[in-house]
């Protein structure tokens, strides 16, 4: 029950995450939404990572349900990315999020598409490592052109 309930908090977030962009008062407030949503995405996906590298045992059921969730939360913070949210400090967004947005929604739809593959064989030990690999890969090819160190 409490997975259906985030899923259909997740779909409705999701519903208005196209639009969100318009909703957000301030800058500040499209940040705050996009760090939520990576701060709830990397904190599973941080989980299923310690089952991929051997640091807590698999669990095929947490191991999924993990995996769902990262899904989902990947599908959620590219609304958060408006103008004039960009900084230099660590861990902002780069100015050419906006100047090279192709290559950015690209990445998006790459992290999505991989998350989606990683829900799908959480299942298995094999199927998780491989799966996590390959996602992991997204998030670090968009951190390296597109997040400031």
């Amino acid at each position: 029950m409490p997975r259906l309930l985030f899923t259909v908090a997740a779909l409705a977030g999701l519903a208005t995450a196209l639009p969100a962009a318009a909703q957000f008062q301030k800058p500040e407030d499209a940040v705050k939404y996009r760090k939520a949503a990576f701060t709830v995405m990397g904190t599973h996906f941080g989980r299923l990572g310690a089952m991929a590298q051997g640091r807590v045992p698999f669990d095929a059921a947490a191991a999924t349900m993990n995996a769902e969730i990262v899904a989902d939360m990947a599908k959620l913070p590219y609304a958060g990315f408006v103008d004039g949210t960009s900084g230099t400090e660590k861990g902002t967004p780069k100015a050419n999020v906006w100047t090279d947005r192709a290559k950015f929604d690209a990445g998006a739809k790459k992290l999505q598409e991989e998350s989606a593959k990683l829900a799908a064989n959480a299942k298995t030990l094999d199927g998780l490592k491989t799966a996590f690999t390959a996602t992991a890969g997204t998030c670090k090819a968009c951190h390296d052109d597109f997040r400031n160190p």
